[in-house]
Parts: C-alpha cells; sequence; structure tokens
C-alpha cells in the first residue's frame, strides 16, 4: 500500500473511533429516555434521532454545512468564541459520522434497555437506590452487550460514510480523504482500479474484524453471567 492509501486508512480509523466515543454517552441517554421516559414529545425526539437513515447522506452534510460551517450560527460562534472549526477538518468528518451512526447505535441500546427486567430495578429502588445508581449498577450492565452492538454498528457505519462527509468537509488528502472518499477518487482515474479494489478489501476486513470482535465480547459476557 501507499503511503496515501496508508493515511486514508489511519484518519479514517480515527474518524470513525473518535466519532463513536463522543457519540456513546448521549446515545445511552436518549436511548434510555426513549426505552423508559415518558415525556411530551417522545415521537418527534424519535423521528429526529432517526432522521438521518432516510434523508440522503448529502442533505445531511449540506445542513450540517449550513449549521458548523464558518458562517453558520453554531459553527462561526463556536469559531470566534472557542476556536473551535469544523468544516473542512477531520474533526467534521467525525462529527458527520457521529450524526450518521446515531441512529443505529441509539435502536440497538435501546432495544437493549427494553429487554432488561424492569422488576430488577425496582428491586434495586426499594433497597434505597436513586435512580442513577439504579442505572449504572442494574440497567447499564444488563444492557451492555446492546451497548457494545450499538457501538460497533456506529463504528462501521462512520467507517463507510460517505456522502455527508464528502459534502461537509469535502475530500482532502491528509485531512478528511478517508477510505470511502480515496476509493471514490481512484475510480475517477485512469489505472486506478486495482489500489480501490485493494482499499475496498482493506475496508471490508476492518468492518468485518470489528463486527467479529463484537460478537466475540458479547458472547463473553454473557458467559460470565452465567457463571456468576
Amino acid at each position: 500500500m501507499t503511503a496515501e492509501e496508508w493515511t486514508a486508512v489511519r484518519l479514517s480509523l480515527l474518524i470513525a473511533t473518535t466519532a463513536t466515543l463522543f457519540s456513546l454517552p448521549l446515545g445511552i441517554a436518549i436511548a434510555w429516555l426513549l426505552a423508559r421516559g415518558r415525556f411530551w414529545g417522545k415521537s418527534l425526539l424519535d423521528t429526529l434521532v432517526h432522521l438521518p437513515l432516510i434523508l440522503p447522506p448529502v442533505v445531511t452534510g449540506y445542513l450540517l454545512l449550513l449549521s458548523f460551517g464558518r458562517r453558520g450560527p453554531i459553527g462561526g460562534f463556536l469559531a470566534e468564541e472557542f476556536g473551535i472549526v469544523f468544516s473542512f477538518r477531520w474533526t467534521g468528518a467525525a462529527l458527520a459520522c457521529a450524526i450518521m451512526g446515531f441512529p443505529l447505535m441509539v435502536r440497538a441500546i435501546r432495544l437493549s434497555i427494553e429487554a432488561v427486567d424492569q422488576r430488577l430495578e425496582a428491586a434495586a429502588g426499594t433497597l434505597g437506590a436513586n435512580p442513577l445508581w439504579v442505572f449504572a449498577t442494574v440497567t447499564l450492565p444488563l444492557c451492555l452487550p446492546g451497548i457494545i452492538a450499538g457501538a460497533i454498528l456506529a463504528f462501521a457505519k462512520s467507517m463507510g460514510e460517505f456522502g455527508a462527509t464528502i459534502t461537509f468537509v469535502s475530500n482532502i488528502p491528509g485531512e478528511t480523504q478517508t477510505l470511502p472518499s480515496l476509493i471514490y477518487t481512484l475510480t475517477q482515474v485512469p489505472g486506478g482500479d486495482a489500489a480501490a479494489m485493494r482499499l475496498t478489501l482493506v475496508s471490508i476486513a476492518i468492518s468485518m474484524l470489528a463486527l467479529l470482535g463484537s460478537e466475540l465480547l458479547a458472547k463473553r459476557i454473557a458467559t460470565r453471567r452465567q457463571t456468576a
């Protein structure tokens, strides 16, 4: 592999990992609200969370550019007050990937929380534990496989994200050029098919390893529960 290809692989892993780690706490909180919450606007929140799944990725990227660009209301404020810039930076690619993978993460975690027996939570509450402690010591450990699955799905989605990313942060080598955008670039130049196929196989291998690792970890957690 060439230096350019290695750079794209490393950048893709960095962006996908950053997007997953930073969105995971919010994903757990939103999943818990949707699974356990009873409040006005719950259906609207559910719709907003899953909207990136049905919107064209280019539309999501364009909305991010309007909002988080240097002239956007959020992006302009962050740039002027804190010096944080998302547009045409790898951090912007991480933001776009986090938003695109967020619905998959929330859905997996929500289903896992809904599968937890609420009688166990109620029993912990009757023993004097506050709701936050019940969540941390009962709900969270029981839904850990779902959290892992959601994180892996978001990671895999981030590794393959193209439309929103290229619209928001463009295709800048060494800064925002991820595996999908480099593969796209190579398919547009003469003689680039071999390199494109090579990177395609690398992308498939990374995704399969992530899914396999998730499955093995979930089985290990299940085995520990049975032997505990």
